[in-house]
Parts: C-alpha cells; sequence; structure tokens
C-alpha cells in the first residue's frame, strides 16, 4: 500500500467546508451512490466536481488538480487503498457515509497510516448551501442560511431538514459525523465558531470522543451565537438520569443551551433562525404575552410559569400608553388582552412591549376570528417583528385550516412563529435560557479566590499505603483524614481497635458520641446497624461495639473488621451531601444536594465539572433544593453559604490533585450557622496505573512562580483566572491611550465586559495568558503585566500579544512574560509564534526583533507589520 506524500499539503479545514474541487469516488451498487450523486449533480456547486468509480483509483495520481474534498461510497476493503492514493495525491479530506471493516482498525486507524482526515464512518455527509455544495444523503436540498446542524445520526438530520424546507428555514453548514471515529463534535464546532455566515448551531450527540476538546470547541463557539444540543439514547445508556444530567451540566459549562428532544429542538432552531437576539446581561424581567383573546392568552400564561419564567411587570407610563392607544381601560396586568376584532393592534401592541424596559421577550397570541383581516394581522405582526430593536417577538398562531397559511407566511417573511400559545412560549423559554446560559458562562467573579493549602503530601502517602495493603476502598477515617488535609472541618473522632477501647476513646471526646464500624469491606454500614448514635456513656458504648461486631461477623462473615471509628455526636444542623463520581462520556463530576440517609429517594442533586470556583460552586448550591433551606427557615437559622461553598471547592480540589481518586463522597454534610463539618465520608481508588483526564483543564498550578524585577519588591507571575477580571480592568484603566492603540488597534476608554470574560476565562490547552501581579494590603493584587499565546487551528501556530504597565516599563518585565510564552509552546508542540504590530509602534518592533522576530509589512494593510519566529 503506498504511503502519503511527505510534501504533499497537510489537512486544511477549508478543504472540508469550503472547497473547491471535490471527488466522487463511489461504487454503484452501495446504496449510499445513487442520493449522493444526485444531490451533488443538482447542488450547484460553485467548484470543480469530478467522478469516479471503484476501478477508477489509478486515475486519481492523474487528476488536474487534486481534490479538497474526497467523498468515498465504498465497499469496506476499498476503502483504504483509494484513501491512500489520494493522500498520495495531496488530498487530506474526506467523507465516509459507508461502514469501515474491522479487520481494518477502523476510520480513524485508516486515516492514522493513509494521513487523511475523514468524517465517518457513517456519515450524513456536508452541506453547504452558499457554495452549492450537497454531499449528503438528504432528501431534500437544504436552503442557504444561517442556521449549522451538526449530528450524527442521518434519519435526525433528514428530519431536521425535511422541517426545515417546511418552515423556509435555511442553513450555513450541514455536518455528519457519523460514528465520530476522527473528525469529530470539536473540529466542526471550531470551524463554526468562526464562521461569519453562521448564526446559530444545533448539535445532536451521541457520543464525544475527546471531552476536553468538545468542552473548549463548544465554549468557543456559544461565546459567540447560540448553540443548542439534544442527546438521542441517554436514559436508554443510563435510566438512572445521572448520566443525562452530567451532559447537562458539562453543556451549560460551556454556555450550551440542552434541550430534551426533537420536538424542544426544533423549537429552538424556529426561534434561533429568525429571531433577533438582545446583547447584553442575562434575562431577568420576563415574557410579555399579548392576545387577541383570553383562553390564549391564558394558556400562554401558565405556560410561562410552568416553565420556571416571569411575567414580566409593566411600567405604568407603559400601561398608560398601551391603553391609550390601543387598550382602554387596561390596568397593566400581563398578559394584554385586545379582543377578537383587534386587527392590526395586534402587532403594534406587541411592538409597544417589545420596547418596554424589563421586558426580556414577548409572545404575540392570535386565534382566528370572524370577518377578521388575517393577513393584515399577519403584516402588522411582520413588521413589528423585523422592527425591533429591543426585546423579540415571537408569534403563536393558532388552528390549522386558516391558521396554516398565514404561519407559512410569516415563516416565509422571517418570523418565529408557532402553532400553539404553548409552543410559542417554549420557544421564549429557550432563547431566555439560552442568553442565561451563554451570559454565566461568561459571568466575571469577584476577587475572591480560596487560598487553599492542601497537605497534599500527607494525602499521598494515605493512598500509597492504602494500595500496599493490596486495597482500592478507604475507611471512613481515612476518607475524612483527606478533607482534613484539604482544610474542610470535620467531626472529631478517634479509631478504638475493640469495644473496651471504644469505651475509652468515648469518655475522652466527650459524651454522646457516635460509635460506627469500621471495615474495608462494608460501605453501607446501617444496613447492618454498623452506626450507632446518642451513645451516652463507656458501657452503652461497649455494648454497641459487642453487639455490631457479632452482627457483621453473622451477616457479612467474609468482611475484614478493622476496629471502631467513635466520633463526637454532631449537634441539630442541615444534613447536605457532596460526591465526586465518574460519568463514562463527560468524565469526572461533582453532586451537592441534600443529604441524609434518604438523600437518593429525595432526588436534589446538582452537578457539576471540576474544577470549580467560588462562583461557579454557589451557582451549583443555587440549582438544588438545598439551596433556599440553607438561607435559613422558621428556626433554623440561615447557614453561611461561602462556607458551603468552599467544601465544594475543596472537594473540586482533591479531584483535581488525585486523579487516581474514583469516587468520594460526604454524607451527611453538617451544615449550621457555624459553618459546615464532614461527618462521614467514603473514599474508592481507581487500579493502579489508573487516571481520568477532566472534562475541564484545572488551572496549571506549575506556572506560578515568583520574579524580581530590576528594581522593587518581587512579583508573582502567573497563568490568568477568571478572579483576574476586576484587576485586568484596572489595569487596562491604567493604559496610556497610545498604549491602547498598540495593543488592540483602536481607541477604547473602557474593556467591555463581554472582552473582559473573553480575555480572563480563557481553555489552558487553546491558549495562555501570563500575569504578573502585586499583591495589595487587603489581600487584592495590582496586575502589572500580562503576555498571551492563543494556539491557532493547526495546533503548531500561535499568535502573541504583550502590555506592561507604565510602572514596570525597563523593568524587563516584558521579556520576562515573553520568555514564559516561548516555553509554554515549546511544552505543548506549537512551532510557531506569529503577531501583528502596528507600524508605528517602534519600542514593540524593536522588543520583538530583540527576541529574534523576522517583520514584515502586511500585503493586506501598509499600516501593520506581521512577525514570525519559530519556536526553538
Amino acid at each position: 500500500m503506498s504511503l502519503p506524500n511527505p510534501s504533499a499539503s497537510r489537512f486544511r479545514e477549508q478543504a472540508l467546508y469550503r472547497p473547491r474541487h471535490v471527488l466522487l469516488l463511489a461504487d454503484p451498487a452501495l446504496p449510499a451512490t445513487a442520493p449522493l450523486a444526485a444531490n451533488l449533480a443538482a447542488g450547484g456547486f460553485t467548484g470543480t466536481l469530478v467522478t469516479l468509480g471503484p476501478g477508477d483509483v489509478g486515475q486519481i495520481p492523474g487528476l488536474a488538480q487534486a481534490p479538497d474534498l474526497a467523498v468515498l461510497s465504498l465497499a469496506a476493503e476499498a476503502l483504504e487503498p483509494a484513501m491512500a492514493a489520494l493522500a498520495a495525491r495531496g488530498c487530506r479530506a474526506a467523507v465516509v457515509p459507508g461502514p469501515v471493516g474491522e479487520a481494518s482498525g477502523g476510520l480513524a486507524a485508516i486515516c492514522r497510516r493513509t494521513g487523511m482526515r475523514a468524517l465517518g464512518p457513517g456519515s450524513f455527509g456536508i452541506c453547504v448551501p452558499g457554495i452549492g455544495l450537497n454531499a449528503s444523503l438528504s432528501h431534500l436540498p437544504p436552503r442557504r442560511g444561517r442556521l449549522a446542524l451538526v449530528g450524527q445520526s442521518s434519519a435526525l438530520a433528514r428530519a431536521v431538514l425535511d422541517w426545515a424546507e417546511a418552515e423556509s428555514v435555511g442553513f450555513s453548514h450541514v455536518i455528519g459525523i457519523g460514528e465520530n471515529s476522527d473528525l469529530g463534535f470539536a473540529h466542526a464546532l471550531d470551524w463554526l465558531s468562526r464562521d461569519p455566515g453562521t448564526g446559530a448551531i444545533l448539535l445532536e450527540l451521541r457520543h464525544i470522543k475527546d471531552r476536553r476538546l468538545f468542552i473548549s470547541a463548544a465554549r468557543a463557539a456559544a461565546r459567540m451565537r447560540p448553540v443548542v444540543a439534544i442527546r438521542a439514547g441517554g436514559r436508554l445508556a443510563d435510566p438512572s438520569g445521572t448520566a443525562d444530567a452530567v451532559m447537562e451540566a458539562a453543556l451549560r459549562r460551556a454556555g450550551v443551551l440542552r434541550v430534551a428532544g426533537l420536538d424542544d429542538l426544533l423549537s429552538a432552531a424556529e426561534t434561533l433562525a429568525r429571531v433577533k437576539l438582545m446583547a447584553g446581561a442575562a434575562p431577568g424581567g420576563g415574557i410579555a404575552l399579548v392576545a387577541n383573546a383570553t383562553g390564549p392568552a391564558l394558556l400562554g400564561a401558565d405556560a410561562v410559569l410552568a416553565g420556571g419564567a416571569r411575567l414580566a411587570d409593566i411600567p405604568e407610563d407603559a400601561a398608560q400608553a398601551l391603553a391609550m392607544g390601543l387598550r382602554p381601560g387596561w390596568s397593566g396586568r400581563n398578559p394584554l388582552v385586545l379582543g377578537a376584532q383587534s386587527g392590526n393592534a395586534l402587532g403594534e401592541a406587541a411592538a409597544m412591549l417589545a420596547a418596554v424596559r424589563g421586558v426580556d421577550a414577548v409572545v404575540a397570541l392570535h386565534a382566528p376570528a370572524a370577518g377578521e383581516d388575517a393577513a393584515l394581522i399577519a403584516a402588522t405582526l411582520s413588521a413589528a417583528a423585523r422592527a425591533t430593536r429591543a426585546a423579540p417577538i415571537l408569534v403563536g398562531w393558532a388552528g390549522q385550516a386558516t391558521a396554516g397559511p398565514q404561519r407559512a407566511a410569516l415563516a416565509q417573511a422571517g418570523l418565529a412563529v408557532f402553532p400553539t400559545p404553548e409552543a410559542a412560549v417554549r420557544g421564549a423559554l429557550h432563547l431566555l435560557q439560552d442568553r442565561r446560559n451563554r451570559a454565566a458562562a461568561a459571568e466575571l467573579p469577584g476577587r475572591q479566590v480560596l487560598a487553599l493549602q492542601p497537605d497534599r503530601s500527607r494525602v499521598a502517602a494515605l493512598l500509597a499505603a492504602v494500595r500496599a495493603e493490596g486495597r482500592l476502598a478507604l475507611m471512613e477515617d481515612e476518607a475524612l483524614s483527606i478533607l482534613a488535609a484539604y482544610g474542610l472541618p470535620v467531626v472529631a473522632g478517634r479509631v478504638a481497635a475493640d469495644a473496651a477501647e471504644a469505651g475509652r476513646v468515648a469518655e475522652a471526646l466527650g459524651f454522646p458520641v457516635v460509635l460506627k464500624l469500621r471495615s474495608p469491606d462494608i460501605d453501607r454500614k446501617t444496613e447492618l446497624g454498623g452506626v450507632v448514635l446518642g451513645l451516652g456513656d463507656a458501657a452503652a458504648v461497649q455494648a454497641a461495639a459487642l453487639a455490631m461486631a457479632a452482627r457483621a461477623a453473622a451477616e457479612r462473615p467474609a468482611a475484614r473488621l478493622a476496629g471502631f471509628l467513635v466520633q463526637r455526636q454532631a449537634g441539630r444542623a442541615q444534613e447536605l451531601r457532596m460526591r465526586l463520581a465518574e460519568d463514562a462520556m463527560f468524565g469526572p463530576f461533582l453532586g451537592f444536594g441534600l443529604g441524609g440517609t434518604a438523600a437518593d429517594l429525595l432526588g436534589d442533586e446538582g452537578l457539576d465539572l471540576p474544577p470549580l470556583n467560588h462562583a461557579l460552586a454557589r451557582a451549583l448550591i443555587d440549582r438544588t433544593r438545598a439551596g433556599p433551606l440553607l438561607a435559613g427557615y422558621r428556626d433554623h437559622k440561615p447557614v453561611p453559604l461561602d462556607a458551603v461553598a468552599e467544601a465544594l471547592v475543596r472537594l473540586s480540589q482533591i479531584a483535581v490533585d488525585f486523579p487516581e481518586i474514583a469516587g468520594f463522597g460526604v454524607n451527611p454534610l453538617f451544615a449550621d450557622a457555624g459553618g459546615v463539618t464532614a461527618a462521614d465520608a467514603a473514599c474508592t481508588l481507581r487500579p493502579a496505573g489508573q487516571g481520568r483526564l477532566l472534562a475541564v483543564p484545572p488551572y496549571p498550578e506549575e506556572w506560578v512562580r515568583p520574579w524580581q524585577p530590576r528594581s522593587g519588591p518581587p512579583l508573582l507571575v502567573r497563568p490568568i483566572r477568571p478572579e483576574d477580571a476586576e484587576a485586568h480592568a484596572e489595569m487596562f484603566r491604567r493604559l496610556t491611550p497610545e498604549d491602547v492603540r498598540w495593543r488592540f488597534f483602536s481607541q477604547m476608554r473602557e474593556l467591555p465586559a463581554v472582552l473582559v470574560a473573553r480575555l480572563t476565562q480563557i481553555d489552558y490547552d487553546r491558549e495562555m495568558a501570563f500575569v504578573a501581579v502585586r499583591p495589595r494590603e487587603d489581600g487584592t493584587e495590582d496586575m502589572l503585566g500580562v503576555s498571551r499565546l492563543i494556539r491557532e487551528g493547526d495546533g503548531e501556530t500561535g499568535e502573541f500579544a504583550v502590555v506592561v504597565d507604565r510602572s514596570m516599563k525597563g523593568q524587563g518585565l516584558g521579556r520576562h512574560l515573553m520568555d514564559l510564552l516561548f516555553a509554554w509552546a515549546r511544552e505543548t508542540g506549537i512551532r510557531e509564534i506569529v503577531g501583528q504590530v502596528l507600524a508605528d509602534n517602534v519600542p514593540m518592533l524593536g522588543f520583538i526583533r530583540a527576541l529574534g522576530f523576522t517583520t514584515r509589512r502586511s500585503p493586506e494593510d501598509e499600516e501593520v507589520v506581521e512577525a514570525r519566529r519559530r519556536v526553538d
């Protein structure tokens, strides 16, 4: 088999997602060939299209031009020879709609051997309507538009395209991942996040190949546009619902909206493909309803409240304006009912409500009425929706015989229109939840950072000792000692070897006490009487110890008994639970909620991914039923939420520091006005040599180090973190106007919050930013310099930027920050660092030339100089 030509070009994203030369290499006997050939021929592809049969592989070297993209409808045994021939010719991108034989090792293995990259196997194909490319198994040609669909199921892709055609919804891309063997979701999302023609992205997920790459790419895409996802088969794979809940937590972390199924996906698509999206903060006002009849209005109001949203409060001045012109006597109560013969007032009222402060979205509801001019009503609604520059307007037009054509006309005009009040409200709820998710993902946390100083060596020694004994399960006191090593308060307790010692230990601790059986083989001690509360004297402790040991020997004769744990009994408090567990797709996750022996039955658990900071931990608490209880009720005093959040952050750090830990549970975690205390814990280890990869990269502590400037006190140089948002904004305010123009190529008086979030909330696998900080007396820090390196799509090039506070000019800080970028680039495989500098930025040009950069004027802009430097 021929190997790819080493001198041939590398894979280029444009070759797959915007090709100019496409080759269909297809076996006519295969079922996928006919629709692929027909769609390619009829699509109006603006580039060059060549079709060959499986016997024509030998003609590939003689093609006038190497294909950008090869569509391979071939028998499994013919696939690898064809891909090798294509790679030798310089083609690097392929779509594989059919299966791949097991003998080959799979499509990913073929790609590694040939140098090709491919979608598939089982790929639906790829459509780029903007260039007339329809290399897919679709039964309908997709329209051109701003929606992108990325999925694994060909059947669901066809269903979405069928719906879209009926609703006049168009696409920028349709990308079939198939079995996600080689190129997957992350690669597609990276492309779409940079595509100016894509306004929103729909994801149909079943399997994520690389959790970290996916979360990183999804977050990058969701920063710029709405991303909505469904997962087919999640409940079938895990009937408990935990896997689905973890996926929702992972997508929320990335700013992606998770919806329940195809109906909700289409509803979200209807909304996101049409409405004018509001920029700015997360919604908080509510939804305004206006209807031509009471029945639809009431159904809509019920749907808003059942969906967990609010009916917007209409200020008095807005209510008076609406009442004066459209609905005399209206009190301002939401919803606004205009009456069956309201005519074009429905559109006018929707437009006026959209401009009211505090309204996040307007839903206009219409039911057919005798004698109305439906076309006029639809026209005014259409004009209102297109004209609004405030809250978006969605339409619910009920009925079918007369309403169906009106909905079609509204859809053709570009409105988000639905057949029922409930469906229209659901669209508004999706819109608001998407804004909420994306705002939360970009939220600027405060400066508060939990300064952890755990005794990692103590924990490492404990885990080594447990393994030396041939155990993977820690005993309760051992698990509690890990929490104590990370600064989490635990209930006072001591281990006793036998019943007599248990009595003496209890006297030393002070009564009442709790007695627990100690065994590495019994995880649910309460089920066999292995926990006794409220023991008031030594005799009672000894008697309880003898009884539980006897019962354990009788019911679990093979279990090893290792004495007893005696603990001081905690006072009255809220019982909480937190845990670290593993999801097959997204890896380690953290759970928090109400605790106690009935915790599994209560169903109160919020989930998130480690690592957590203080802001993320507080948000996790707020998503549970435990959250409101901690605020205090009746005779229960409020619990300091910061203490609960810190407990979660400490457990998160354990997950980061010790990937050999497979699971960690704390139940109960007692919480009262004085803080939190862990009373019971369990920990299990992975088999030797096994670890796990967090879906979200942790903070790279290894790059934290002191640095001494030429004069003045030492600084701390470290990777940037989200809590640096305020300090970063303060440093920007201290920059001179000239420094601002040189750094950002424009004049800005203030960094927008969205840009501050982008600069401080980075993905450490894709980007690095080093900051130099000086501590203040109040515990906060001054930021005095920043260097940044962003890995580009090829993975081997990075774009740099650097800026230093004017108080540190001439101290060598800029050089030190750049040297750290070079070191990080070498470690991560970046081969070349590039950047752009304004031609009049003479100091920077001299600085980077001294660092070994070569410079040249940009061929596209004579005011810009391009700089390049190979990484040694």
